[in-house]
């Protein structure tokens, strides 16, 4: 769908995004707030945010509770959400283009004129405690934030969150509103059929009553290497494992071009280098690789479960394809391929106004980037095996990485998994 971008900044200072999608039925909207696990006052009440956002659309100046207010907002089929990470909070809608001047009103009535009450405190807590409990039988989210831990991020596992959840007042849950939801802590994204709306859009943005504030800053950690680590689970029927690695410093855009390809050849499809292999012999069901930047470090995983009997062939596979990529041995066929993939999925990527919106979110709501849809291609083409091969070898020279799985064995498999990994930094 075609679509133009302009960025604001209001006079109160937020700042965001309203993207002109000609035609469009639909208005989707969302506003973020750097106002995550991590910016909670303490750790002992970690959980604070995400109860927060529990209550983000009940009581408020209207609405006695969530009911009526959640009747009022879905009256014509218009859909509203929230969700916390360790470092935002955001609010999200979408409705139809009829309404989208009262749901805009709805949403900064829930944003900026919330009624939080002990009545919803006490049934909100006990939500998210269920959340939480109900993660603990997931084995790849309780993975994770292990995953975190052990490489020196300051975050809680959800085991040691559950126990914070007590902790939280009513008088905590309006404290991390007060100081976290400020307008120049505030970013939004607004997509749809905007010609002619863009005052009103703007006046009612300014109209949100919240104190100015401040932009919080990115917490910054230390990030190191560790051993690996058993997460023992006695339910675990297999390995649930993720290797990850580091680099201190953020990628560049072409950089992150070049590992997504390169995952795909990896493990994107059944002909993929770790996965593909990993099918046609019947070692695993699930692999998968992620790259990512941060504000201060990028990551590289490679995750997957795989049965007990067959993780030593499986890891070998990994250090045998990791070893190829280090030595530059991959086929500008796969390079290609991997390329074609990558605008097939652009090119799908904008059917809706959602998926417009999302994919100028994530960046925008992180460091204010904008950026540049028409681009993509061209960025895309410019993926080489060089800025494929050096990237790759940057991760493995730095040599931070851990390996961690949650699994009903003992550590010793895991070290013998690991140690399969261990000559890929020798040397580098």
């Amino acid at each position: 769908m075609r679509h133009t971008v302009e960025e604001v900044r209001l006079k109160n200072g937020a700042r965001g995004l309203l993207i002109d999608v000609p035609g469009a039925t639909v208005m989707s909207m969302q506003f973020q707030f750097r106002a995550g696990s991590r910016y909670a006052k303490s750790k002992d009440i970690e959980e604070v945010a995400h109860i927060m956002e529990h209550m983000a659309f009940g009581a408020n100046s209207r609405f006695k509770n969530e009911q009526q207010f959640e009747a009022e907002f879905t009256k014509n089929g218009a859909y509203h959400n929230a969700f916390t990470s360790d470092f935002s909070m955001v609010y999200e809608a979408d409705c139809a283009d009829f309404e989208w001047d009262r749901i805009l009103d709805l949403q900064r009535v829930s944003i900026c004129e919330p009624r939080f009450n002990e009545e919803a405190l006490q049934a909100e807590k006990g939500n998210v405690r269920s959340e939480l409990t109900n993660y603990l039988n997931d084995h790849v989210r309780i993975l994770w934030p292990r995953m975190q831990q052990l490489m020196g991020e300051d975050v809680l596992t959800y085991r040691q969150a559950l126990p914070t959840i007590s902790n939280v007042t009513l008088a905590d849950i309006r404290e991390h509103h007060r100081r976290t939801h400020t307008t120049k802590n505030m970013r939004f994204v607004i997509a749809g059929r905007l010609k002619g709306r863009k005052s009103e859009i703007t006046r009612q943005l300014e109209a949100f009553a919240v104190p100015e504030g401040e932009r919080f800053e990115i917490p910054k950690d230390l990030i190191t290497s560790a051993n690996p680590t058993v997460i023992r689970r006695k339910d675990a029927s297999n390995l649930t494992f993720g290797w990850s690695m580091n680099v201190s410093r953020e990628l560049t855009d072409a950089e992150l071009d070049a590992m997504h390809s390169l995952n795909h050849i990896l493990t994107g499809t059944t002909n993929s280098r770790i996965f593909g292999a990993a099918r046609q012999k019947g070692l695993a069901y699930s692999v998968g690789a992620y790259c990512g930047a941060g504000f201060y470090n990028s990551g590289w995983d490679i995750s997957g479960q795989v049965n007990h009997d067959t993780a030593a062939e499986l890891f070998d596979i990994i250090q045998r394809e990791i070893r190829h990529v280090l030595d530059g041995k991959l086929s500008q066929a796969e390079i290609d391929a991997a390329k074609s993939f990558a605008l097939g999925r652009y090119q799908m990527g904008a059917q809706t106004v959602s998926q417009i919106s999302s994919f100028y979110t994530g960046r925008y709501f992180a460091d204010d980037f904008i950026k540049k849809y028409d681009k993509v291609p061209e960025m895309i083409e410019r993926v080489d095996l060089d800025c494929i091969t050096k990237t790759a070898r940057e991760f493995i020279s730095e040599n931070t990485w851990a390996l961690a799985a949650v699994s009903s064995g003992d550590r010793q498999e895991l070290v013998e998994l690991s140690d399969k990994l261990v000559p890929l930094f020798e040397g580098a």
